[in-house]
């Protein structure tokens, strides 16, 4: 099983729980996993990242290659089944919309086509204005949760070392 993150699991990290200043073991940790394949994202969540011109496009720039997967062209079956899917629910045009240009479609896309888990801070939210990660999820039968629930399941262990 491999995780696919969402940008919203690096900003929260970077702006919260997981400071890059305070915290460097989960970056190491993403860093280590991203290496061996367990834990990736994707080319447009780097783009979304990389927007935010701060310490965490730094980050992602010098340390997240093996991290951030392109988007190859035989996902097209899994775009048109997103999709599919998205216009065929009860949401407003511009959800829909919106929907098929952000990073989250793309997301939902690699998830079908490769058999990950995805990850993010979004919550199941049946509102006709706005498509989340978690209900195209459920409509797709993609599996989801949260990075706490990555984190546990991994065994991740950020301790601390010896004082200096």
């Amino acid at each position: 099983m491999s995780y696919l993150l969402d940008a919203n699991v690096f900003m929260s990290a970077k702006n919260l729980h997981y400071g890059l200043d305070f915290c460097p073991a989960f970056w190491e940790w993403l860093v280590h996993k991203g290496n061996t394949g367990a834990v990736v994202s994707i080319d447009k969540v780097a783009d979304e990242i990389a927007a935010g011109q701060d310490e965490l496009s730094d980050w992602a720039s010098n340390k997240g290659h093996a991290l951030f997967r392109r988007t190859p062209p035989t996902l097209a079956p899994q775009f048109t089944q997103v999709s599919t899917w998205a216009t065929g629910q009860q949401y407003t045009p511009a959800a829909i919309n919106t929907f098929l240009q952000a990073a989250d479609f793309y997301l939902v896309a690699h998830a079908l086509a490769g058999k990950h888990v995805v990850v993010t801070h979004e919550l199941h939210a049946n509102s006709p204005g706005r498509i989340k990660i978690p209900n195209a999820c459920v409509g797709l039968g993609v599996r989801f949760m949260t990075p706490y629930q990555m984190l546990r399941i991994e065994q991740a262990r950020f301790v601390l070392g010896a004082h200096k």
